[in-house]
């Protein structure tokens, strides 16, 4: 289990980060509010995590117009999936060992 915790950054493996992390990879892309709402933040603990996932370039931001509004969109750079991805299979990984351990 030490390897889950060597295998992924700090910034990766923060719970509300991986939270984020796995919306977008399931949904694709998601607006600030979505996220915010999913995730029963603040505006500013939602945001800070954000950020600090866009400097690691785990994630991308996009702004758009909505009902003549600034909306931001965030979505999964290719770095993100492909560590989000690592990630599942890690947990996959272990699950498969776990289970062969059991029989």
């Amino acid at each position: 289990m030490a390897d889950l915790y060597l295998k992924f950054d700090s910034v990766f493996f923060e719970k509300t980060r991986l939270s984020i992390l796995t919306l977008l990879y399931r949904e694709g892309r998601l607006s600030f509010n979505g996220l915010k709402e999913a995730l029963g933040g603040t505006d500013g603990a939602v945001y800070t995590h954000l950020e600090k996932l866009r400097q690691a370039g785990y994630v991308a931001r996009d702004k758009e117009i909505v009902d003549g509004s600034v909306s931001s969109q965030y979505s999964l750079t290719g770095l993100g999936r492909s560590e989000f991805k690592a990630y599942i299979g890690f947990l996959e990984g272990m699950l498969k060992e776990h289970s062969v351990e059991k029989k």
